[in-house]
């Protein structure tokens, strides 16, 4: 059974420090979060495996499913629980290919449902939305309407993640639009000791909206 794509979903920032990604990472999963996906754009292949290996068996600890960013051959290499892929990343079917069936395939459709519909054809589990807001990740990223969810819903039927600019102030709308989960990079990563009462508390948040 592949896990649900529900509650909070979230994306590692780019950092070069091995160890202070783990103590970050460790402190979201104690909060609640259902997924990690793992996500630097500036590592090396080098880096990228050795952050990717040591981040699975986190994940492993916490029975947390990890999804990696863009690298299909590094999910398969370490033996990750899926792929998400971008516009630019390759197509989904080719990484059901490479993956099986088991794999988890996630795909970016930002503000298009065209997109969705084609990551469906070819065999997605889930695909993503957005930004929903300005992020600070990407603040020239395409915004996608909070009434596209209503409309994958009714047209594409396959699970949906909400991303781009999303605090515990404005994730209520996105929730009652009709997203499934809640992509957080910067509202949830930072040095601070307490950061997993944050996610805890946004994990809750999210789940009283929850569409059952």
């Amino acid at each position: 059974m592949k896990p649900r794509i529900k509650g909070l979903y979230a994306i590692t920032p780019d950092m070069a420090d091995t160890q202070q990604l783990l103590v970050q990472v460790e402190r979201v999963l104690r909060g609640g979060a259902a997924l990690l996906q793992y996500r630097n754009k500036l590592a090396s292949p080098a880096l990228r495996f050795q952050q990717a290996a040591a981040l699975l068996t986190l994940c492993r600890e916490h029975a947390v499913p990890l999804i990696i960013n863009d690298h299909v051959h590094l999910a398969l290499e370490i033996g990750a629980d899926g792929v998400h892929l971008g516009g630019e990343d390759g197509e989904v079917a080719a990484a059901r290919a490479l993956l099986g069936e088991s794999a988890m395939i996630g795909a970016s459709c930002y503000n298009r449902l065209d997109l969705a519909h084609k990551a469906k054809a070819q065999g997605a589990d889930y695909v993503a939305f957005g930004a929903c807001f300005l992020s600070s990740t990407k603040p020239a990223a395409l915004r996608a309407p909070l009434e596209l969810f209503a409309s994958a819903r009714r047209e594409v039927g396959l699970p949906m993640v909400a991303i781009g600019g999303i605090t515990p102030e404005n994730l209520q709308q996105v929730m009652v639009a009709g997203a499934d989960s809640i992509a957080m990079i910067s509202a949830i990563f930072d040095e601070r000791p307490e950061v997993a009462d944050t996610v805890a508390a946004i994990v809750k948040r999210i789940e009283s909206h929850a569409v059952n």
